[in-house]
């Protein structure tokens, strides 16, 4: 799938951008609407598992570590790592499109500003989300 997020009003929007866009309105529909967004992955690989609204991700990655505990694969149920909150939309949806892009994104997270700032014009220039 080609996924994306977009921030509208304040909350996280996931579209697939395979569909058509609707003919009347010119807008596609959408896969998921929350206020905040989770994002499971891999510490080891930065592989993406699952993303979506928190509670959802918390309770997959509580159920596969385990799972995973349970088959002996330790390590593995360590390396499910998983981000919540605003994060920013553009480095959200690096982590979609760039295979291991979450790995970096982890390591940047206490620098990186609130998600729901968006860029305007010049990079450093944020503002409030409308």
């Amino acid at each position: 799938m080609q996924l994306q997020y977009e921030l509208k009003a304040g909350s996280y929007y996931l579209y697939d951008l395979r569909e058509a866009p609707s003919a009347i309105t010119g807008e596609r529909r959408f896969k998921l609407k929350t206020d905040q967004v989770a994002i499971a992955f891999d510490a080891h690989t930065g592989q993406v598992h699952q993303h979506g609204s928190p509670t959802r991700i918390q309770s997959w990655a509580l159920h596969q570590r385990r799972r995973l505990r349970a088959a002996g694969s330790l390590q593995q149920a360590n390396d499910i790592v998983v981000v919540s909150g605003p994060l920013p939309v553009d480095e959200l949806n690096k982590c979609l499109w760039i295979s291991g892009y979450c790995r970096r994104l982890f390591k940047r997270l206490a620098s990186l500003p609130h998600g729901k700032l968006q860029r305007q014009g010049a990079p450093g220039g944020w503002r409030r989300a409308a």
